[in-house]
């Protein structure tokens, strides 16, 4: 076993390709040494700005001997089929062995195959995976003809400390040689292993691992922002893609005019993350301060002196285009910018932005009536939720929708609910993002879910597989969320339709998108740990749209399941149900009907009989006023009576009325305990 280090030196690899380009590289690496028979062990990627390295570091120096046996045809078969198995097997046939068998003499072949050196290998596999990389995005240069995505400058390649050769007849063959940062160390050098290929890169200038990388950055920013009494405003997106723009980040702090902190904060935060690449700061009451934190990646001997020089100069111009779009914005009105919403098209199928509008009004204002809020608020937010789109901020930063719409219609003199709201509907976005709990936010929000819903059903654009384009799982999420952390009493169904009524094309078939909520809600409760099978068994009763009422009835089937009485409860109505759905199968027909009362001869079968009238009723009554934990407690009763039958009553009785009546009591336990719940449904 040796040490194997593989480096592709380039020009710059876009920092969004690197992290996909380096599990690309092992994966395909790792493959072919697999399918080549060659051991290893420990295999690491690294990427940086410049260069994909692989080191494995354990690879074996030889692939295993081979011994191979092959039958072949009969001794006696006819000579095409026996130099067809010479020609497959590459022997001669006075190299083949022959073996009597039961069946007659047949040739053997035994194939020995010595193993290759390691070396030999790579040099063969590794071109070919360089050649078929899978880039996104790829690019010739010159007259070669390899697809690399920039430049491809070197190669090093290393096993046990030898290089292994071999050449992709572009003027580029491995080698043991790299080179270091850029500007700060370029020339070339020769490396023995991977030990010293890193710390060799490291006085060169170039920090090999990404997430030292991050750890140096995300260090130094919070000290230069501790210094300056401030805080870091944290982007972890950020600090992954500036770990893959710098080999060697050094991290600066400016300062801009603080006449640009008139503009909202989040316009600023993304100009100068969206164009530039900057943390933002916060100064000690929590407000975006006047400075701001990059990364360079040079060493200056001013200390970064005209470095930060030249990004506040840039900063200022891209500040004063945010400022501006923020004065120009606030001449016009969100209701003047709403016929321009007519010529923006939503769907081909579903209208334009202007008509989603439309339709968000009514169906907010519907929902406002259902759950308590302000239905002319609802309404006015709904009617201006969109307007922003049009803006220019929106237009140049369009991560800012809604949340710029919330600052037009707060200075427009708006009331608060309603400028609220604007920000809010699109929210959540996410399982990590705020659940809107004001009535008239969750009022848009809900109707701007449900409408998209509703309308992409209706034109069969659901998601297929992995597939969501129009982000249709994380709309119905965002319902889900919104209903039941908001403790919302409604009828999906109703909502439903009232969507319907607003659409031009028709949602045909609704339970298609209530069987979506429920697969939804099985993912959005299994994070919480609760059961898939348990909201099956909820759902598969039928005519369940209250997901507060339905959790409920989860929670207490949940709680009743984990007593004993509940498993042993569960257990005898499997086996009832197992005994009815066999013997129906055998009579081919169906013992669901009446018990006839005059046929209970045994004991325990007129008590079976009597409990399942009165749990009947008590569940009923119950299940009707949601008092879901005493309609379980109601089933308990039911496990002595079961099991005290199964003990003593043979069903299957020689007098054929009597063993139908007992099918028919076991019938009714299953049609009993089915009031709360499919059990049938539930495992275990």
């Amino acid at each position: 076993m040796a040490e194997f280090l593989l480096e592709l030196f380039s020009e710059e690899i876009p920092a969004r390709m690197q992290k996909k380009a380096a599990a690309d590289l092992k994966r395909l690496v790792t493959d072919k040494l697999a399918e080549h028979s060659l051991a290893f062990e420990e295999a690491t990627a690294y990427v940086t700005a410049r260069r994909l390295v692989l080191h494995i570091k354990w690879l074996a120096q030889v692939q295993p001997d081979v011994r191979e046996e092959r039958r072949g045809p009969r001794a006696d078969a006819p000579d095409k089929a026996i130099e067809g198995f010479l020609k497959s097997t590459g022997l001669g046939r006075d190299q083949l062995e022959m073996r009597e068998e039961k069946k007659g003499t047949f040739l053997y072949a035994v194939i020995e195959r010595k193993g290759r050196p390691a070396a030999e290998v790579l040099a063969e596999i590794l071109p070919e995976v360089i050649r078929n990389f899978p880039w996104p995005k790829s690019q010739r240069w010159g007259c070669r003809s390899l697809r690399w995505v920039r430049p491809l400058h070197s190669i090093l390649c290393l096993h046990g400390g030898e290089v292994v050769p071999f050449d992709l007849d572009e003027g580029l063959m491995s080698g043991n040689r790299t080179r270091g940062h850029r500007f700060l160390a370029p020339d070339s050098f020769t490396v023995a292993d991977f030990a010293d290929y890193r710390d060799k890169l490291e006085k060169a200038c170039v920090i090999l691992a990404a997430a030292d990388r991050q750890e140096k950055i995300l260090n130094d920013a919070r000290s230069l922002a501790q210094d300056a009494g401030l805080e870091l405003l944290e982007d972890p997106g950020l600090l992954e893609e500036l770990a893959g723009l710098a080999e060697y980040p050094v991290t600066l702090m400016g300062e801009f005019d603080k006449a640009f902190l008139d503009v909202p904060p989040e316009a600023l935060t993304s100009a100068m993350r969206s164009h530039q690449k900057y943390f933002s700061l916060l100064d000690k009451d929590g407000r975006l301060a006047n400075r701001f934190i990059f990364v360079s990646n040079m060493k200056t001997n001013d200390h970064g002196g005209k470095i930060v020089d030249g990004n506040e100069r840039v900063l200022r111009a891209r500040l004063a285009d945010t400022k501006f779009f923020w004065d120009q914005d606030r001449k016009v009105r969100l209701e003047d910018r709403l016929p321009a919403l007519n010529d923006i098209v939503f769907h081909e199928k579903l209208g334009t932005v202007g008509d989603r509008v439309r339709r968000l009004v009514e169906l907010s204002g519907f929902i406002a009536g259902k759950i308590g809020a302000d239905v002319e608020k609802s309404k006015r937010a709904a009617r201006l939720s969109k307007a922003d789109l049009v803006s220019g901020m929106v237009g140049e930063f369009p991560e800012l929708q809604g949340m710029m719409g919330k600052y037009y219609a707060e200075a427009q003199g708006e009331d608060a609910a309603v400028a609220h709201a604007i920000a809010e509907h699109y929210a959540p976005k996410g399982p990590n993002d705020q659940c809107p709990s004001d009535p008239v936010s969750v009022a848009v929000a809900l109707a701007e879910k449900i409408d998209t819903l509703v309308g992409f059903f209706g034109i069969n654009e659901k998601p297929t597989g992995s597939k969501d384009p129009f982000a249709l799982r994380r709309a119905a999420l965002g319902v889900i969320r919104l209903i039941v952390e908001n403790d919302l009493r409604l009828h999906l169904v109703d909502l439903f339709e009232q969507a319907k009524s607003c659409h031009a094309v028709h949602l045909q078939d609704i339970s298609d998108l209530l069987d979506f909520f429920a697969d939804r809600l099985k993912v959005h409760l299994k994070g919480e740990g609760v059961r898939h099978d348990l909201i099956t068994a909820v759902f598969a009763l039928g005519g369940e749209d209250d997901l507060v009422r339905l959790l409920a009835r989860v929670e207490a089937l949940k709680n009743f399941l984990d007593t004993e009485d509940g498993a042993n409860l569960l257990a005898g109505y499997k086996r009832a149900v197992n005994i009815v759905r066999i013997e129906e199968k055998r009579d081919q027909t169906s013992y669901d009907g009446p018990v006839d009362e005059a046929l209970l001869s045994a004991a325990e079968e007129k008590q079976l009989f009597g409990s399942l009238g009165q749990v009947a009723v008590a569940v009923k009554d119950a299940v009707g006023r949601e008092l879901f934990e005493e309609a379980m407690a109601q089933l308990a009763t039911l496990r002595a009576p079961i099991d005290n039958f199964f003990d003593q009553v043979t069903v299957n009785s020689e007098d054929q009325r009597e063993r139908q009546n007992r099918l028919k009591l076991l019938s009714h336990i299953r049609s009993t305990m089915n009031l709360v719940a499919d059990f049938s449904k539930i495992e275990g």
